[in-house]
């Protein structure tokens, strides 16, 4: 059944305390940020200017959300040794914290007991899941929204548990 799915700025403009991010995967594939990922590969070179072309909207944002009083939270569940990927990611990090997000990172293996959702997810005050769907190869799936009060118990306990045990951005160290 086809669902309107908000955008990211009509999803976090509507949080009112907190919106979580968690993600589980060791490699993404976003068409997004190909050229970005791939300059990184073969230069090392990864765009970190919170006003380029490439972060400006996100940077804008999270700004936007944070200065609202919205805490915005992301934890990255990661096998070790991390992927190429992974490590990408770590390396853009400095520009989601630089406006206004907390990241954290946690090892896979420490989390085998955690109860996870099948998903990547946004969960915004608790209560409105943004599952992120993606293909097998990492292509961005599309979204789906859900306010499920089961669903989004799960998804707040679980992230809860991965950011108590995670490790802090500016700590973790790439393995």
């Amino acid at each position: 059944m086809p669902q309107n799915v908000p955008s990211f700025d009509e999803l976090l403009d509507s949080a009112q305390r907190s919106a979580v991010h968690l993600e589980m995967r060791d490699a993404y594939g976003v068409i997004s940020e190909a050229d970005d990922f791939n300059r990184w590969k073969s230069a090392g070179e990864r765009d970190t200017n919170p006003d380029s072309p490439y972060w400006a909207p996100w940077v804008t944002l999270i700004r936007r959300t944070v200065a609202r009083g919205v805490a915005v939270r992301r934890a990255r569940i990661v096998s070790e040794p991390v992927s190429d990927y992974i490590r990408y990611e770590h390396a853009g990090s400095v520009v989601n914290i630089h406006a206004g997000e907390q990241v954290r990172w946690l090892a896979r293996r420490r989390a085998s007991d955690i109860a996870l959702p099948g998903n990547d997810f946004w969960l915004i005050d608790g209560r409105l899941i943004r599952w992120n769907h993606f293909t097998g190869d990492g292509a961005s799936g599309g979204g789906e929204i859900s306010e499920d009060p089961d669903a989004a118990k799960l998804c707040a306990q679980a992230f809860e548990t991965v950011w108590a045990r995670a490790t802090a951005h500016d700590d973790y160290e790439i393995s």
